[in-house]
């Protein structure tokens, strides 16, 4: 019987490559370099903006909030959580923090509810839709800054374009200080947030509702579903991934609100619509506790965070996974 010889595959220090193989190997060495460095030259922009203008900052503040600061220097004056314990304290932070969740609650129960209808609408054969998307979009393009100011002349008290139509219709009566007032401010300030920012929600659930197949809804129809049930049992499931992101952008949103009230009322009357970002520029811009400042920052920081991140660990987490929406009823 003749046995046929079967090479060594081995490879070690002490088997020497042929050639050929050591020759790809190194080639294959020189472009996984060649990777890596063409992919860190494109990143490292990026990173050193991204470190320099957000991570650095970010890691001063949380060091500032330690100090009793006024901004100018470096911080000596070593408080401990003495800024932190002034800031629990302090009524108008825990009025500030009682407005985040008022404003959160009407934007989920009435700002999101008029976008996701408006957008329902327009997704109908409705004639001059285009012009109408157009509309209620173009309020989402403007600046806070225009913002506020036009609304600030359309609610001034007496001469204002509010007063004088309701004054136009007889309704004087229902005429109001609006943003002057303490029982209005807040009313009036969320219906100016509501007419500059449902139309980015609108968008976003056209979005959504464009991307669901007709054919689901169309067979819905032949089954004997009533509109309220197509949109129930077909259009809103499906519609969840987009709801669920509207959520998310809505609550950081007022969490984070700032241009309007600043523009607006500067947080009267008598702290009556401060956020936590307007107190937060009051006490590090014009009174120069900077110390108490970066401690209101890291408090805002750390709400955000908390709420991003239980977020995305229990409401974004099928999306984060790829997994898709399945109507009730449905298999997993």
């Amino acid at each position: 019987m003749t046995s046929t010889f079967l090479p060594d595959k081995r490879t070690g220090p002490d088997v020497d490559l042929p050639p050929p193989a050591a020759a790809a190997a190194r080639e294959r060495t020189r472009r996984r370099v060649l990777h890596w460095l063409t992919a860190t030259a494109f990143q490292l922009p990026a990173l050193v903006l991204f470190i320099g203008l957000v991570l650095l900052p970010m890691l001063f503040a949380l060091y500032a909030a330690f100090f009793r600061w006024g901004g100018f220097g470096m911080p000596s004056d070593y408080v401990g959580v003495d800024n932190f314990d002034r800031l629990f304290d302090d009524p108008v932070f825990l009025g500030d923090l009682w407005r985040c969740l008022v404003l959160v609650l009407l934007s989920l129960a009435l700002q999101l509810p008029f976008a996701l209808g408006m957008a329902v609408l327009l997704n109908q054969r409705v004639r001059g839709r285009a012009v109408y998307r157009m509309l209620f979009f173009a309020p989402y393009i403007l600046s806070e800054a225009i913002t506020g100011v036009l609304f600030s002349m359309i609610f001034a008290p007496d001469d204002g374009l509010a007063d004088q139509v309701l004054g136009s219709v007889g309704l004087d009566g229902l005429g109001s200080t609006w943003f002057a007032d303490p029982s209005t401010v807040m009313a009036t300030l969320f219906l100016v947030m509501t007419w500059k920012f449902f139309g980015f929600h609108m968008m976003l659930y056209l979005a959504g509702l464009q991307s669901i197949p007709a054919e689901l809804t169309e067979a819905a129809l032949i089954d004997g579903a009533n509109a309220w049930q197509r949109f129930r049992n077909v259009t809103l499931p499906l519609l969840a991934p987009t709801l669920r992101i509207s959520v998310f952008l809505s609550v950081i949103g007022s969490i984070q609100l700032f241009d309007l009230v600043w523009v607006i009322t500067q947080g009267g009357p008598d702290h009556h619509s401060e956020t936590m970002a307007v107190t937060m520029f009051q006490y590090g811009f014009k009174r120069y506790q900077v110390g108490y400042a970066s401690a209101v920052s890291v408090v805002m920081f750390g709400i955000s965070l908390v709420f991003a991140l239980a977020y995305q660990r229990f409401v974004l987490r099928r999306d984060l996974e790829g997994a898709t929406t399945t109507m009730r009823g449905g298999g997993k």
